[in-house]
C-alpha cells in the first residue's frame, strides 16, 4: 500500500488535473459561442461598422490576428490564456486582465458582504427555529420562499423605492463608501441566505434526532450549546457544498445588482462585452469565473476536513 505522502502527491495531481481539465472546457466554449455570436468583431475594434475603409480593415484584423484561420486563433487564445494574456479588450483598449481586476474588487466587494449576512441570517434563522417555535418557523419559511421565488431586480427595485426613495437612508447609485453598499449587499444576500437558511434548518433538525444529540443531552449540555457545538457541525456539511454551488448565483446575480444599483463591477462589463463584442473581455470573464468556481470548490473540499473528523481519519487509513 502506498505512504501516505505519495497518496498525497496522487490526489494533488489529480486536482490539478481537474483545473486544467475545468479551464480548458471553459475556454474553449466559450471561444465558440463568441464566434458564433453575430456582429463584425473588426466593427466593434473601429467604433462602428462603414467608419474606417477596406486597407484600414485588414490592418485591424491584421494586429489583433482576427485575419487567421479559427484554428490558428483558437490556438494562440488557449496559449496566451495559459499565461494569463487574455489579449487586449476591444472596447476599452486596456489589458483584459487589468480591466477585470479593477473591476473585480467592486464585485468581490459586493459578493463578500452579501455572503457573510447570508451566512450570519440563515445562521441565526435556523439555531432558533429548528424543532421549535413553530409560528416563527412557519413565518421564516414563507419568507424565504418569496426571497426565492422574487427575481433579484425586484428585490433590488422595492429596497430602492423603499429606503433611497422615500426614506432617503441610502444613496440610489454608486459605490462612495459604505452606506452605498448596504442596499445591493441585501439584494444580493436575500436569496442566498433564504436557500442556506433551509439546508442549514434541514440538517440541524435531523441532527437533533440523532444517537449522539441523546447522548450530548444525557450529559446535562443546555439545548442552545447542542445546537451551536454539535449539531451545526452535522448540518454545515451540505450548506458548504450548498457555499461553493451558490457562488453562481452570486455572480450572476450580482450582474443584475450592479445594473439595478448603478455600481461598477464584473457584472457591469460583462454586459458591455457581451453587447459589444468584446471577445478578449468576454473570454477573460469566463476564465476568471471558471478560475473562482475551481479555487471555491478546492476550499470547500478543506473544509470538509475541518468539518468532519472522520474524513479526516479516513485520509490517514
Amino acid at each position: 500500500m502506498p505512504g501516505l505522502s505519495a497518496r498525497l502527491a496522487l490526489r494533488a495531481l489529480n486536482r490539478l488535473l481537474m483545473i486544467a481539465v475545468v479551464l480548458w472546457g471553459a475556454a474553449t466554449i466559450a471561444f465558440v459561442v463568441v464566434k458564433l455570436i453575430p456582429g463584425d468583431p473588426v466593427g466593434v475594434i473601429s467604433g462602428g461598422d462603414n467608419i474606417v475603409d477596406g486597407p484600414q480593415r485588414e490592418a485591424i484584423a491584421r494586429q489583433f490576428g482576427l485575419d487567421q484561420p479559427i484554428a490558428v486563433q483558437y490556438a494562440t487564445y488557449v496559449r496566451r490564456a495559459l499565461t494569463g494574456d487574455f489579449g487586449t479588450s476591444y472596447q476599452y483598449r486596456q489589458p483584459v486582465t487589468r480591466v477585470i481586476v479593477e473591476a473585480g474588487g467592486y464585485t468581490v466587494q459586493l459578493a463578500a458582504t452579501a455572503m457573510l449576512i447570508a451566512v450570519v441570517a440563515a445562521l441565526i434563522s435556523a439555531i432558533a427555529t429548528a424543532g421549535q417555535r413553530a409560528k416563527l418557523r412557519a413565518a421564516l419559511i414563507g419568507f424565504e420562499l418569496i426571497a426565492l421565488s422574487t427575481p433579484i431586480y425586484w428585490i433590488g427595485i422595492v429596497l430602492l423605492t423603499l429606503f433611497s426613495f422615500k426614506l432617503q437612508w441610502f444613496p440610489v447609485t454608486g459605490s462612495d463608501g459604505f452606506r452605498s453598499l448596504v442596499l445591493p449587499a441585501v439584494t444580493l444576500s436575500l436569496p442566498l441566505g433564504a436557500l442556506l437558511s433551509q439546508v442549514l434548518r434541514d440538517g440541524l433538525e435531523d441532527s437533533l434526532t440523532q444517537p449522539f444529540a441523546m447522548t450530548v443531552r444525557m450529559r446535562g449540555v443546555g439545548e442552545t450549546i447542542l445546537r451551536i457545538r454539535h449539531g451545526l457541525r452535522h448540518a454545515a456539511l451540505a450548506a458548504s457544498t450548498l457555499t461553493g454551488t451558490l457562488l453562481a448565483s452570486v455572480l450572476g446575480g450580482s450582474i443584475l445588482t450592479e445594473t439595478v444599483f448603478g455600481r461598477p463591477g464584473i457584472g457591469q462589463i460583462t454586459l458591455q462585452a457581451i453587447k459589444s463584442r468584446d471577445m478578449p473581455m468576454v473570454l477573460g470573464l469566463v476564465m476568471f469565473s471558471a478560475l473562482i468556481f475551481v479555487i471555491v470548490n478546492i476550499i470547500v473540499d478543506a473544509l470538509y476536513l475541518v468539518i468532519d473528523p472522520r474524513l479526516r481519519r479516513a485520509s490517514h487509513e
